[in-house]
């Protein structure tokens, strides 16, 4: 099983935290991730990242404020680029 490193802003492991409802499993990792200038890395596999992608998708998909759906999307985007280097 291959492990993907990802590479995420402070920004950006918030707005999974705060606004979506991922497993703990993925969260967990993100609020355990040290930082470093800024950001972490986590691992994930494919599958991993792809629920992860899902569950980013879903709030974006439902958010009521427009700018936080705009920060959502790029975070997709960004998640399923990653993910398609790898399929």
């Amino acid at each position: 099983m291959e492990v993907i490193r990802v590479r995420l802003t402070i920004d950006e492991r918030d707005l999974i935290i705060n606004h979506t409802f991922a497993d703990d499993d993925l969260i967990d990792r993100l609020k355990d991730a040290k930082v470093i200038d800024d950001c972490i890395t986590v691992t994930y596999t494919l599958a991993e990242l792809d629920e992860l992608a899902g569950f980013i998708a879903a709030e974006a998909n439902h958010a009521e404020n427009k700018k936080l759906e705009k920060k959502l999307d790029s975070l997709y985007d960004k998640i399923t680029d990653l993910e398609d280097k790898y399929l």
